[in-house]
Formats: C-alpha cells, structure tokens, sequence
C-alpha cells in the first residue's frame, strides 16, 4: 500500500493532527526530529507575534514503539496555545472576506454564514503539521542517503546569489546562521532591510525559495502514466502550500529563453556513472530522476493579510467595506523555504518507497542496493570491471 498521510485541525482550535500510514518499520524517530524542524518554521524572521505564543511541542500517540517505528500508523498531536483571537474563541473574524484568501470561495461553496469556518482551516497554521510529517519523511530518506534542503532564493526584490557545490551539510550550516534563511550574507542583511520597510509601511512581502534533493537513484518516479510523472507530484504538491503562486523544476523558469540544444544537460560515461555539464531539468527528466540533485522552485505571492486594508464587502450586508486586519506575518518566504523542504520529502519519500518498497527499512535499503549495483553493471563500459 502507498504511503499517505491525513491531517485535521483549525487554527485556533485545540490542536492539529496528522496520520501518517505506510511508513516501514525500524526508522529510528524522536519527537526532538519533528519539534526541531517545527522550530525553524516559527523562528524565521518576519514572523507575526503568534510564534512568540506557540510552542510546537509534539505528542507522538501511536506508531512509535521504543524509539522506532513499527509499521502501524503515525499518529501526532500539536496542541495550539493560541486558541484566542482579538477576545473571542475560534477566530475573530466574521462576515467580512479578505481578498486574497479562501473566505469568499469557501463560503459560497459550503454555505456558510460565516468566515470562521473557512478561514481557520485554511490558514497556513496547518503547515506545521505538513512540516512535523516532512520532517519524518526527511528521517526516512536520510536513512537511505538522501538529503533535502530549502533555502531563500529572494525576498521582494532582493536576489541571493545561487549557492554552488553539492554538500547540503555545509550549506545548510551557512543557512542556520542567517535570520532569513539563505546561504548569501550580503543579500541576507539586505533582505532583512526589505522586511522592515515592508513592515513600516503596513505591508506584506513575497519572495522565492528552492529545494535541493541530492543522493537520489535515477529512475525515481515514472514516465508511463501522466500522474506518476515525479515532476508533476512535485509541483503539485509544492503549489498547494498557501501563498505559492508558481513552481519550477530546475530552470523551468528560463529555460524556455535558452536555444534548442543549450536548454538541456549535455552527458557522459566516466567510470560507470554519468557525468552532466549542467542540470537545467532540475535532476528530472520524462518524470524520472536522472540522478542530478533535484532542484525544486517556489514563488510566493505577499500574503495577503496586512495592516493596509483592502477593499472588501461584508456578507451579510452586502455593503462595501475595508477588509479586517487580524496579527498577520511580514514574511512567509523563510518559514517557505522550511515548509517546502518537508513537503518536498515527503512527495520524494512518497515515490522512492513506491519503487523500493519495504515493511521495514532494511528492506528498503537492500533493494535500493540492489538497483543501484544493477544501474551500476548497465553503465560500465565492455572490457571493464
């Protein structure tokens, strides 16, 4: 059975709640692993006063026996301590929709009077819980030799320059040490400037992230059926992170600007693995990894909640009106480039136990040997060992 996780909660409910099934037995998972990934989440500068409240402090209620996971679902708890909202319970808001968020849609869909029913389920509160679920598929795929990171590629108009080499453990070091999460000291403190004027002026803004995936196998994900396609579960899933406006794989971006033969990754045999002068397809190729790291690309629109009020109408009165402010983020895209990454793993975890299976991880780890020393043997030129 494929792997698959459900989540449920509100904003300022209780608490948020994740189920994840199918994960293989004997992946060694603490609630230190999911709290210190919740942690970079609410740390990241730019941040509404809500992180000062919330703690993130996990229970893992089921799945886990002695440190390890046992094949039966995952079941997690992240209770909300901030349960109260400009003195009321649930939500402040009432029948006003803000324009750029779920209300109006969700209102009108499912019938209701109003906006709390809608905007506490759709709030981005929820990523903690993709985040906590992220960060378990990330100990997965550590386990098998693969490593994920996000990072900050701009904020407003400021562009970091892009990071070079493929060791992740020394650019995520260079990353930790930054409020805004990204690997260029001199864009960082100019991104910090931006935050602030945005901040000054009652405003909100955007920027960009990507995910790098290295250590991963070619001929991850499938070319066969349009849904299977790796590319395409990645943007989809990346896309469905609140704000996100734009997803690319590699240089999706640019790489249309670029002529015929210069838009794709010219290849060689050395030794008996393929060496690439670049990686524009972003480590995929016909919905398969092509062994190149994975670069996966983000683009967030400003949220859209900000002190400079938009014009609105309320529901009930049909009346014209400005949109309610309620404490909102400056800055999403640092805390972007956390959720990403764990959204990213999860979607890479997803289709690496589709190709390898396993109930428990040492299976998991014998196929994927497996297939890498038959990809290996294919490779190796006739007349070499």
């Amino acid at each position: 059975m494929r792997i698959r996780f459900l989540n449920a909660g509100d904003s300022h409910g209780e608490g948020l709640v994740g189920i994840v099934e199918g994960l293989p037995a004997g992946v060694r998972l603490r609630t230190a692993t999911i709290e210190r990934a919740l942690m970079r989440r609410r740390r990241s500068y730019g941040r509404s006063s809500r992180q000062m409240v919330e703690r993130d402090e996990v229970k893992i209620l089921s799945g886990v026996w002695k440190m390890h996971t046992t094949g039966a679902p995952v079941a997690i708890l992240i209770p909300n301590r901030g349960r109260v909202v400009q003195g009321r319970r649930g939500g402040a808001l009432g029948t006003i929709p803000r324009p750029g968020h779920a209300d109006l849609p969700g209102v009108l869909k499912y019938g209701h009077d109003t906006i709390p029913p809608v905007s506490e389920r759709a709030s981005a509160r929820s990523t903690a819980m993709r985040v906590a679920i992220g960060s378990i598929a990330g100990k997965v795929l550590h386990e098998l030799g693969v490593d994920v990171l996000g990072h900050v590629l701009s904020i407003g108009n400021v562009c970091a320059a892009p990071p070079t080499g493929r060791d992740l453990r020394a650019l995520r070091r260079r990353i930790e040490r930054s409020s805004v999460f990204t690997a260029d000291g001199s864009a960082a403190r100019k991104m910090v400037n931006v935050i602030h004027q945005a901040r000054a002026a009652g405003n909100s803004i955007g920027g960009s992230v990507e995910v790098i995936a290295t250590g991963l196998a070619a001929g991850i994900g499938s070319h066969v059926m349009w849904d299977r396609k790796l590319d395409a579960r990645l943007s989809a899933a990346t896309m469905s992170i609140q704000s996100v406006k734009a997803v690319a794989i590699g240089d999706g971006l640019s790489s249309h600007l670029l002529p015929g033969i210069d838009a794709h990754d010219a290849m060689t045999i050395r030794g008996a693995g393929v060496v690439r002068s670049s990686n524009h397809a972003g480590g995929i190729e016909g919905g398969m990894t092509n062994g190149e790291p994975v670069i996966v690309r983000a683009f967030a629109k400003p949220i859209p909640t900000a002190q400079r009020r938009a014009k609105t109408f309320n529901l009930r009165t049909l009346k014209d009106t400005s949109s309610p402010y309620v404490r909102s983020d400056t800055c999403v895209i640092p805390a972007l480039s956390v959720i990403a990454e764990m959204v990213v793993s999860w979607e890479l975890l997803r289709a690496v136990l589709d190709k390898f299976g396993g109930d428990h991880i040492d299976d998991t780890r014998a196929a994927l040997a497996h297939y890498r020393k038959r990809v290996k043997q294919r490779l190796r030129k006739p007349g070499t060992r």
